[in-house]
């Protein structure tokens, strides 16, 4: 249960933030989605370990109990839940900035200047539109893009054989996207190390290219059926939270609540 008792700690320190107003987490109910019918090689539940695959659904009951709106992904997945809810709430009225907490790279192709961020809140890191060039070299309309030259382990999908950070940074900041990448090194307008021999594997293998990018780029359409108003953080509720952590052995953690949802 120790992943448990962990997600319920680092969430219960999430809401303690005085600027935090709205918030919702979330998961992979499962962690195969639609992007693994595109490419064979993309990252599956193999491997994981059982110990912490069983505790998967227990953290969406404990988000809930938590007084915070979970989102169990099947078709697709939790970054796209995320890139669909600050896209479509970015501009709403009343909403100051959006916060992602998560590290993951891919979420930075949805930061918008200072009004939506990603923040790593292990390491007490904010990106912002800024900051994303200064991690990866491009925008965050560039960061599919990126992905798809340099590979994702994480994701499960290669990239392009030769090319590394620098290089794609490098190309990207000209051209922007796989698509727009001349064949010919010569039209890159940059001086890119081997260029040669990186323009010959995007030549051969720039379908590969483009579906890396497909595979990368988030989805904003996913149907979520919460309003703003529905993320608005209330307090935990009490008949759910208290069993749950005398359940898994950790009720300390009741006395970090530092709001009860009203009955």
């Amino acid at each position: 249960m120790n992943a448990l008792r962990g997600i319920l700690a680092t969430l219960l320190s999430l809401v303690a933030e005085p600027d935090l107003s709205h918030v919702a987490v979330a998961f992979d109910h499962v962690i195969e989605s639609f992007r693994n019918q595109l490419y064979a090689g993309y990252k599956t539940g193999d491997g994981v370990d059982p110990d912490l695959l069983a505790q998967f659904h227990p953290a969406e009951r404990a988000t809930a109990a938590l007084g915070i709106v979970a989102w169990p992904m099947v078709e697709f997945e939790a970054d796209d839940a995320l890139a669909a809810a600050a896209f479509r709430w970015r501009d709403a009225p009343g909403v100051e900035q959006v916060v992602i907490c998560s590290p993951d790279k891919d979420l930075s192709q949805c930061v918008v200047g200072t009004r939506v961020i990603c923040r790593d809140r292990r390491r007490a890191i904010d990106r912002d539109a800024a900051g994303v060039v200064a991690r990866f070299g491009v925008a965050p309309e560039s960061i599919p893009d990126w992905l798809a030259l340099v590979g994702d382990s994480a994701d499960g999908y290669p990239g392009i054989p030769g090319w590394g950070e620098k290089s794609a940074a490098a190309v990207l900041a000209r051209h922007l996207h796989v698509e727009a990448i001349p064949d010919e090194p010569s039209r890159w307008g940059v001086d890119v190390r081997g260029r040669d021999r990186l323009a010959a594997a995007l030549r051969e293998r720039r379908d590969e290219a483009l579906l890396y990018k497909r595979l990368a780029t988030l989805r904003t359409d996913v149907p979520l059926a919460e309003e703003l108003a529905d993320l608005e953080w209330r307090g935990a509720r009490r008949a759910e939270l208290e069993p749950l952590c005398r359940e898994i052995g950790a009720p300390e953690l009741l006395e970090r609540v530092r709001r009860w949802r009203a009955a």
